[in-house]
């Protein structure tokens, strides 16, 4: 019965049906195939998988990132990066790679802050003289920040899905996120050099300050989210309606570049959004229960304590199979399937959850950008239509560069758990 689940959830897959409904399908056949479980199970464990609280900031999360890129704040958020790093060598690039950074800390979506900061800086950046490979390829890189930094989709999916505080979880982000943000405006700065691309004057004080002035109100966004979550004044869920009716309000009625027809169109496109990746989690929701009712996770453990003998090896090899996986599947619906089959094998053996999110989150954001399902790739390819393996060859050495991150990540477990245990 579990063979024939597992094989026929890997068949659908190859052969490209949408991941939602590869699980929903083999799910089906693993409860037909079982001795005693209805039909019926499917849809009440669905109904259970989306019963949840805490899911409801998804939807809102995605709105107001919508919001966001379709008025004025993304262009606000270049300005103010072009002002601080635009006069480096290789300053475009940089100010891609903190505009990017800036806008991961309100959209929680890989894709969506690669297509705001990509739609505006790789144009910029080609008439720069920039290579089109690179611009695009940088720009897909640093989107990786949009599930690390908080407030970050994935990490709502996986505190859901692990069961420990989502808001722990935002806090966590924040020194992997500027780690991970630090590398990459090295990078830059080497690979400028070595291309000859050169910056542009050096903003003074009155631009710089001109740029904040303007952008402030995007900037002070996440930390009204996140000063809210840990001061008690609201749960995520609730931070995430907020952050909607903040930007409706910014966009609407003070900068005043968001209209009533353009207001429908950001409800359309999240609504879609929004409604794949629930589908998604309701059928994961059915295909955890499954497995878990069969006592796969525990199968796992006992087949993994056979030959893993400490958390180390351990993590070695997590983080192995997560960058696999990620070239395969979708972050958010890898989250869900893999958290109930590696969590309990992780915390047997003393690995925090909060450090083990981390871990895997970031691990599946360098599947954002690696073939053959790189849903970054896929934006830059039609920002800049180009190939996505010319995109994902100028890629290599900035994911070599994330791969070292994540090992930093993994083997200091403080970056991850320090600032959440300080603010408790």
């Amino acid at each position: 019965m579990l063979i024939a689940f597992f094989v026929s959830l890997f068949v659908f897959m190859f052969l490209s049906v949408p991941i939602a409904i590869s699980l929903g399908l083999s799910t089906i056949i693993g409860v037909m195939m079982h001795a005693t479980l209805p039909l019926e199970i499917i849809p009440q464990r669905i109904f259970v998988a989306l019963n949840s609280f805490p899911l409801m900031a998804i939807p809102f999360f995605i709105l107001a990132g919508n919001i966001m890129s379709a008025g004025s704040m993304s262009k606000r958020l270049v300005n103010v990066a072009t002002s601080l790093v635009g006069h480096f060598t290789g300053g475009l690039a940089m100010v891609s790679i903190l505009a990017t950074m800036f806008f991961a800390s309100i959209s929680g979506s890989g894709a969506a802050t690669t297509a705001a900061i990509g739609s505006i800086l790789i144009p910029a950046m080609i008439a720069k003289g920039y290579k089109i490979e690179y611009a695009a390829a940088n720009q897909a890189v640093a989107g990786a920040l949009g599930i690390i930094l908080p407030p970050s989709i994935a990490m709502i999916l996986y505190g859901v899905a692990a069961e420990v505080s989502i808001g722990d979880l935002f806090i966590a982000g924040v020194f992997p996120g500027l780690l991970i943000t630090f590398s990459l405006l090295v990078s830059a700065l080497f690979i400028a050099r070595k291309n000859g691309y050169v910056g542009d004057d050096k903003a003074d004080f009155p631009t710089i300050a001109k740029a904040f002035k303007e952008a402030i109100l995007a900037i002070l966004m996440p930390l009204i989210v996140l000063g809210g979550i840990y001061s008690g004044y609201f749960t995520p869920t609730e931070a995430s309606v907020i952050a909607v009716v903040y930007s409706l309000v910014v966009s609407m009625f003070i900068y005043r570049d968001l209209s009533i027809a353009e207001l429908g169109q950001v409800f359309k496109k999240s609504a879609v959004n929004s409604s794949v990746i629930m589908l998604v989690i309701g059928l994961a929701g059915a295909f955890g229960f499954f497995i878990g009712i069969n006592g796969v996770p525990d199968m796992i453990y006992d087949a993994m304590s056979g030959f893993i003998t400490n958390k180390y090896l351990f993590l070695i090899m997590v983080n192995i199979l997560l960058l696999l996986i990620g070239m395969f599947l979708e972050g958010g619906a890898a989250i869900l399937i893999f958290v109930p089959l590696l969590l309990g094998p992780a915390i047997n053996l003393g690995i925090d959850p909060i450090h083990f999110g981390m871990i895997m989150v970031c691990n599946l954001a360098i599947g954002l950008v690696t073939p053959p399902v790189g849903i970054d790739l896929f934006v830059v390819a039609k920002l800049t239509n180009v190939g996505i393996m010319r995109i994902a060859r100028f890629a290599i050495p900035l994911i070599l560069i994330l791969i070292v991150d994540i090992l930093i990540i993994t083997f200091v477990p403080a970056l991850s758990t320090w600032l959440p245990s300080l603010i408790k």
